[in-house]
């Protein structure tokens, strides 16, 4: 979906949407189908930006002492005496070399990322010798343990379990720290199988997973592997006494729904209750979501009902996602009723609101309503998008309201608004039924010039509607 050019946000002005009411006679409403490509979003709180102002008074420094520039060192090559050799001269030429640990990680780093497990291992030995005022700590060994997790093609923990002996006989035994930079390293690794091992292993030793490190397993997990495999580690964590809170109730009800399996998504809303959890808004959303997926319009109300039994206040998005399920399941009268409900509870709709209501009227053959929608829309100061007008012009067309819809066609060609390739079809054959060819071309035209799609399927689409009249016309169908 394109951004609307702020030229078009001043057209309610120049070009007053109630032109495109007046009424017409000459043209019939039939039923109409028409294609809302918009999903709703996620309840996702809004955060201002705070705008950074440049500190007018900055500390004042001591001007004539010199800046230290920190020596480092950046590897590209794997070869081990070489990377001890620059090392070397770098301990010994270098001046003011920093006692800070997070120096000498970033050399180990940068080794690290292009050596072996052993070799970063047998140099991180030579750093400590060669240089005793380096102290390695915690996080110098989670460089080895991450690289001990990344390589995909390992099948087995032996490297890891290395590096964690080596930790452990340096004075610092894996802690949930280590055990989430192990995780998080195997799993984006795509060793989903390893990390659940692993984590295991470490419940055993008094290194268990915290809830943050916990969800994240179940978060891939739940994208990568089946159902089944994802209840089974949650299984084998409560014999740990590591319950899912939740946050992992959420993830996996919004995966299931992301996926339409929402018998699932009401069992785990029951097992949430069962564990002594309160669903809160955004679980609601995600399972209505789920059924507006489905258009399952009966199912949308009955959560929105169950909500208010549980004395949980909807949101904005609550009542976006009840007007886009109604609307689409072709309970449009509800749908106008929630629209009055969202403005009484004081949450002024959206573009996308308005647009999945406008597309369900066109579906019903209410073109017409749907226009006086856009208008309503525009005098509360909400701006219609790309979609709103293509769904509006698909309806208008498919509805033979063909004048108006050539109207609302020039209202976006005078803002640049680019057509959707529904609308683009839909106008065309309309215009070829009328017998209004040479209008069609510069429909096609417009359709290039705004890129609106790729020239190919523009003129694609206009062969195939071109074939389309001369078999009507053969047929008798269209004069």
């Amino acid at each position: 979906m394109g951004k609307i050019p702020q030229s078009f946000r001043r057209a309610a002005a120049q070009y007053p949407v109630s032109t495109l009411l007046k009424p017409n006679t000459s043209s019939s409403s039939s039923s109409s189908s028409s294609s809302l490509q918009q999903q709703i979003p996620p309840p996702i709180s809004n955060r201002q930006t705070q705008k950074q102002t440049p500190n007018k008074n900055p500390i004042k420094t001591n001007d004539s002492a010199p800046r230290k520039t920190l020596p480092s060192l950046i590897f590209d090559s794997p070869n081990l005496s070489e990377a001890k050799s620059q090392f070397n001269k770098l301990i010994s030429t270098a001046r003011n070399i920093p006692s800070d640990s997070s120096f000498y990680n970033s050399i180990l780093q940068s080794f690290s990322s292009v050596s072996s497990l052993q070799d970063s291992i047998l140099f991180l030995n030579h750093m400590v010798k060669t240089h005793p005022a380096f102290c390695p700590t915690r996080f110098t060994y989670h460089i080895l343990l991450v690289q001990s997790c990344s390589s995909p093609d390992d099948q087995s923990l032996s490297a890891v379990h290395n590096v964690l002996n080596l930790m452990a006989n340096s004075g610092f035994p894996p802690n949930h720290v280590s055990t989430d930079v192990a995780v998080r390293a195997l799993c984006t690794s795509g060793r989903e199988e390893q990390a659940v091992e692993l984590v295991k292993e470490l419940c055993a030793k008094n290194s268990p997973p915290d809830d943050h490190t916990y969800n994240f397993m179940v978060r891939h997990l739940v994208k990568n592997r089946s159902l089944s495999t994802v209840n089974c580690f949650i299984d084998e964590m409560k014999k740990f006494d590591i319950k899912p809170d939740l946050v992992t109730y959420t993830i996996m009800i919004d995966n299931v729904c992301n996926s339409k399996n929402l018998r699932e998504a009401i069992r785990l809303l029951v097992v949430l209750s069962e564990e002594g959890f309160k669903p809160d808004c955004y679980v609601y959303n995600t399972i209505m979501k789920g059924y507006c997926t489905l258009s399952l319009g009966s199912d949308v109300l009955g959560v929105y009902k169950t909500m208010l039994d549980e004395k949980v206040e909807p949101d904005r998005y609550t009542y976006n996602t009840l007007v886009f399920g109604l609307s689409k399941s072709g309970r449009v009268s509800d749908a106008k009723k929630f629209l009055r409900v969202m403005n009484e509870k004081g949450y002024s709709p959206d573009e996308i609101t308005y647009t999945s209501l406008m597309n369900g009227m066109c579906r019903e053959g209410d073109a017409l309503g749907a226009l006086g929608l856009l208008a309503e829309m525009e005098e509360k100061g909400c701006k219609p998008n790309v979609c709103t007008y293509n769904t509006l012009l698909l309806g208008l067309c498919k509805a033979r309201l063909l004048d108006k819809g050539l109207e609302l066609y020039e209202v976006m060609k005078k803002y640049g608004i680019k057509m959707e390739t529904g609308s683009y079809g839909t106008l065309l054959r309309a215009l070829c039924r009328k017998g209004r060819v040479f209008e069609a071309y510069e429909v096609f035209d417009y359709a290039v010039e705004s890129k609106s799609f790729s020239d190919v399927a523009a003129y694609s689409t206009l062969e195939s509607t071109l074939k389309w009249l001369t078999k009507a016309r053969e047929q008798g169908l269209v004069v």
